[in-house]
């Protein structure tokens, strides 16, 4: 079964760069076929994908926040990380790594097309 666990700074301030981690166990994001991807909640707001990467490296990310965004990945440690630039306030939320077989660019609804979530980790962005 698989697992992930996201990890993150917790408080961010405005114009910095937001990194967030996900640690993959009963998995590989190398050698399945799926699009690990970001996504957050803000407060009060429905879920939004943030991008993807799949097993070969290719990267999918969300036309309003694709000029900020940043994902990667670290095959030996199989995990996977996100970079959010020049944050500000309105990038505050809860972050969440997850595991999706549909391409999140085309399915429609992202959030809905994940069968593995982590937990999430509280980001505020505030100085």
């Amino acid at each position: 079964q698989v697992q992930l666990q996201e990890s993150g700074p917790g408080l961010v301030e405005p114009s910095q760069t937001l990194s967030v981690s996900c640690k993959v166990s009963g998995d590989s994001i190398t050698a399945s076929s799926y699009y690990w991807s970001w996504a957050r909640k803000p407060p009060g707001l429905a879920p939004e994908w943030i991008g993807s990467i799949t097993s070969s490296g290719r990267t999918f990310y969300s036309p309003s926040l694709w000029n900020r965004t940043t994902i990667s990945r670290d095959t030996s440690e199989n995990q996977f990380t996100l970079l959010l630039m020049s944050v500000t306030p309105e990038d505050t939320g809860t972050y969440y790594c997850a595991r999706g077989s549909r391409n999140p660019v085309t399915v429609g609804n992202a959030w809905q097309s994940f069968d593995s979530r982590g937990q999430g980790t509280q980001v505020t962005v505030s100085s």
